[in-house]
């Protein structure tokens, strides 16, 4: 049985057949609503395709949110970016951080809005998917920095949104006690269902193909394109998202998992040691 097969539960299971196909026709029917990108991100990406906007106009609509403005500071002035002179306004944090990235980044950012319910045990699950998501984020944007074909910063995205998914999904669940009352089982059905509700989000979205693959792809070990891609990263960067933890995935022969090929990496846990220091200061940025 391959790595795959080991690691996903079989929609043949009757029961988690049915909750995906309820929790499909829900979608369909509007009955259970996708999540939304946070208004500010909605406003930076329809800023962003305007081709007159300039840093002004981009820094007005960051500074309504003051949350996101005191991050992208810091960020401007992390050792992310190691600038010469301390920057003190949003403006200036732009020019530092330029316009294509502070607005990948402002999406980036205001994902953690969606990750908060007002029920306690479920605000819990998420917020334990929007940690492990920053961690996984934050190694895409690392490794990403040895792929000349590939964007850090849409990478950190490609991180950040890989388990989106999850979010309807918890939501149907927390009404029903067979679901609430059954974790194992819970599990098992964010396994089999959350790929799929990932990528039709992100394609509700607007984003990029390469984007709206990254959720329902990355568990496909076995998946073969021609060139390591975003699917890629955030397959190799969940999987050291595990090392030394008591997970089935830190089980995974990573000799067997195409992408570490296709991305020229090693397949060695301890070979992301040396970028430590920039997987933990991008780990702190995403998280606030």
């Amino acid at each position: 049985m391959s790595n795959a097969e080991r690691l996903n539960v079989s929609l043949s299971n009757p029961l988690i057949e049915q909750v995906r196909l309820d929790l499909l026709d829900a979608i369909e029917n509007d009955s259970i609503v996708l999540p939304t990108l946070p208004e500010v991100a909605l406003e930076i990406r329809e800023a962003a395709s305007d081709p007159d906007v300039d840093v002004a106009m981009l820094a007005t609509i960051i500074e309504n949110d003051s949350s996101i403005a005191t991050r992208i500071l810091r960020i401007a002035n992390s050792s992310l970016l190691r600038g010469f002179q301390p920057v003190h306004d949003v403006k200036s944090a732009i020019s530092r951080i330029g316009l294509s990235y502070t607005s990948t980044l402002v999406t980036t950012l205001a994902m953690q809005q969606i990750f908060l319910s007002t029920k306690e045990a479920l605000n819990q699950r998420m917020r334990a998917i929007w940690i492990h998501s920053t961690d996984v984020a934050a190694i895409c944007y690392t490794l990403a920095k040895s792929q000349p074909h590939l964007n850090s910063e849409i990478a950190t995205l490609a991180g950040i949104v890989h388990q989106v998914g999850t979010l309807p999904v918890l939501s149907y669940a927390v009404g029903r006690g067979f679901l609430r009352d059954h974790p194992e089982l819970l599990d098992q059905i964010l396994i089999s269902i959350s790929p799929e509700v990932g990528s039709r989000i992100l394609e509700a979205w607007g984003f990029a193909d390469e984007l709206v693959a990254v959720p329902a792809q990355h568990m496909h070990f076995d998946r073969e394109v021609p060139a390591g891609d975003y699917v890629d990263l955030v397959t190799v960067a969940n999987l050291h998202s595990y090392v030394g933890a008591e997970h089935p995935l830190a089980k995974v022969d990573w000799s067997t998992v195409g992408a570490f090929a296709r991305l020229g990496l090693p397949v060695t846990p301890d070979a992301s040691e040396g970028y430590h220091q920039q997987i933990e200061a991008m780990q702190d940025v995403l998280r606030g």
